[in-house]
């Protein structure tokens, strides 16, 4: 069977199957795959507890999937095309021949470290090819990666380390971001001051900087790799094994452990790539997925959604304005790109740049141009679809989370409708429902509800690794018997969703979820602070932006936020610094003791005029204050 859906008549008739008849539904699309013992049960699940099984009993191991069933006839593709930070440096192409060897040399690598099944390994490294090796290594061998952006602070990296009880982290000295450099080994260095579990780091020259040196757990990445064969048998794995850790923010300060599953994972993270982009292989199709892997964007399309499919794909260490504001527009250019993949925050920051940077570049091979990480806005959506696509491309605004592994509302390509602001419709098998904060299901249009889901699908998450109660209490306990998203969504008369944004603590900054406990508890350990409140607010940029309100000592208030500031950037990473700091007299409170962050939210979004009655409050005198402090 084919997997791509042909047209949107196709779309609608898979849809009804999907919901009428689930298991037989995705049991169809499983058989497609390479499974060294087939399944008999496909799917088991309770919410309750929640308990989601898919093809248990099966035994397969991802990466014959991802590798070694493309060798026979499709071994010369082009897997990778690596686009370096500098266009001035040379690129590096792997066909799936060579990238099978060269996962296979890492995997073995790492079995001669005693790594193996079920041992979680940390990857924290640079945007190049030895980080996608690394990845598809450990799923080769068995072990549980865990990646973490190569931008975290030392601390959070150490908690995540930790959580995860890893054996061993792969590294590399610095990262290249456009033309600055970290020095990752020295951050590894100070993070494992706090973790006794690591065993071994291995590190990867990707500039050639000297690091510091910790004989018997250091090791340098090709003496790791030095000899080892370019054939390592795939460990077998049920499908509800681990594949992989994915730390997020939510609500409260420490991060989750969303942990994914080989078979499930597989199954839905390549239909869902193969129908939303519309991609053929056979066409001579170029995706590019411009996310950096330590994001679940990433992981589902770079490191394993295109390369089930067969993909040849671009590989980005840069970023969007290096050497100059058109290296996208260049890259696509270069590389022949047909499917383009980015987030709202990097198409605002180019239509900031005007026209004439894409329009120095052909891209007349653009076929489908698609959004991730947060809403896209209407301005920037037709900018997208008029000077990048030239009006002949559609845009995909697809809607997904870390935790439901793969794309779970979209357009399908040019088959669908597209709407500016909209996600569209549901992929075949995601039942979304809206329902009111009571559990009441919404189903007249235009009205804004809970965005939920009522029947699971493959990818969906399995557990928080370690804290399976934090799983229930944050994804299934506010409205029993659905997956909760945490956000707000309004469906139209035609049926499409659109997403409005989180209804939690949850702050979208980039595309990249921050909870604001996680924020306001670095920003409470700086010296002069007493205490803090963090809220959201549009930013033209970003979509959303960081605002901390905070209750400074008796040292000066520019004191009092630097020092906030840089406690952000310890704890977290500069990702997380905040946009902006006030120093206010105090924060608004119940009598309770409860912050009213609903206050401090319109206060951020230039609403004060709707405040409301704050009589009640605790302390309703500083209201002005602070209205004062952020117009000021």
């Amino acid at each position: 069977m084919t997997l791509r859906i042909q047209s949107f008549s196709d779309y609608r008739t898979a849809y009804q199957r999907s919901v009428s008849n689930p298991e037989g539904f995705w049991e169809e699309i499983a058989r497609t795959f390479t499974w060294k013992k087939p399944f008999t049960r496909v799917c088991d699940w309770d919410f309750a507890g929640p308990d989601v099984k898919w093809f248990s009993d099966g035994i397969l191991n991802i990466t014959e999937n991802v590798l070694d069933r493309h060798l026979a006839e499709n071994g010369h593709r082009t897997a990778i095309q690596w686009e370096p930070n500098d266009p001035s440096d040379e690129r590096q192409s792997f066909t799936y021949r060579e990238l099978h060897d060269e996962v296979c040399r890492v995997a073995n690598g790492l079995k001669a470290q005693g790594i193996g099944k079920g041992d979680r390994v940390v990857l924290y490294m640079p945007m190049v090819p030895e980080l996608l090796f690394a990845v598809l290594a450990c799923a080769r061998i068995g072990a549980i990666h865990s990646v973490v952006f190569a931008g975290f602070s030392a601390q959070a990296l150490a908690d995540r380390i930790q959580d995860a009880g890893a054996v061993a982290v792969l590294t590399a000295d610095e990262v290249r971001r456009g033309a600055k450099r970290i020095p990752l080994k020295s951050v590894v260095d100070e993070a494992l001051q706090q973790c006794d579990s690591v065993r071994t780091v291995w590190m990867f020259p990707s500039t050639g900087a000297s690091v510091g040196w910790t004989a018997g757990r250091d090791v340098r990445w090709a003496d790791a790799i030095d000899g080892m064969e370019t054939q390592c048998p795939a460990e077998a794995m049920t499908a509800e094994d681990p594949l992989f850790i994915l730390y997020t923010s939510g609500s409260t300060g420490k991060p989750k452990g969303v942990v994914h599953s080989h078979g499930g994972y597989m199954v839905y993270t390549a239909y869902s790539f193969i129908n939303v982009f519309q991609y053929e292989a056979s066409a001579g199709d170029v995706f590019w997925c411009t996310a950096d892997i330590g994001w679940i964007t990433g992981h589902s399309y770079l490191s394993y959604g295109p390369l089930l499919a067969g993909a040849t794909q671009v590989m980005f260490e840069g970023v969007p304005t290096f050497p100059d504001v058109d290296r996208f527009w260049a890259a696509c250019a270069h590389h022949g790109v047909t499917h383009f993949y980015t987030a709202p925050t990097a198409i605002r920051a180019l239509m900031a740049h005007g026209d004439e940077p894409v329009q120095r570049h052909d891209l007349t091979r653009l076929k489908v141009l698609g959004t991730v990480g947060e809403p896209i806005n209407d301005e920037a959506w037709h900018w997208y679809h008029r000077v990048v696509g030239r009006e002949q491309c559609p845009v995909v605004d697809t809607f997904w989370q870390t935790e439901t592994g793969g794309i779970m509302l979209s357009g399908l390509g040019e088959l669908s409708p597209m709407k500016p602001g909209h996600a569209g419709l549901p992929l075949p098998g995601i039942q979304p429902v809206l329902l009111t904060a009571g559990g009441e299901e919404i189903t007249e249009a235009g009205v804004e509800g809970h965005l939920c889901f009522k029947h699971p699908w493959p990818s969906i998450i399995r557990t928080t690794y370690g804290d399976h109660e934090r799983c229930r209490q944050t994804y299934f306990a506010a409205h029993p018997g659905h997956y909760f998203t945490g956000d707000g969504a309004k469906r139209d008369a035609d049926g499409m969703i659109r997403v409005i944004g989180r209804v939690d603590d949850v702050i979208n900054v980039s595309g990249h979820r921050f909870g604001t406990a996680e924020i306001e508890e670095a920003i409470n350990q700086a010296n002069n602070v007493v205490e803090s409140a963090v809220v959201g607010f549009p930013h033209e940029i970003k979509g959303q932006g960081i605002c901390a309100f905070v209750v400074g000592t008796d040292a000066i208030d520019a004191a009092v936020a630097e020092e906030a500031s840089e406690s952000v950037v310890s704890a977290i990473g500069r990702v997380a610094r905040p946009d902006r700091i006030l120093v206010v007299p105090g924060l608004p409170k119940t009598r309770s003791g409860k912050i009213m962050r609903r206050i401090l939210r319109k206060i951020a979004e230039g609403r004060s005029s709707e405040l409301g009655d704050v009589s009640t409050l605790l302390n309703p005198e500083v209201v002005p204050q602070l209205v004062a402090a952020f117009e000021g």
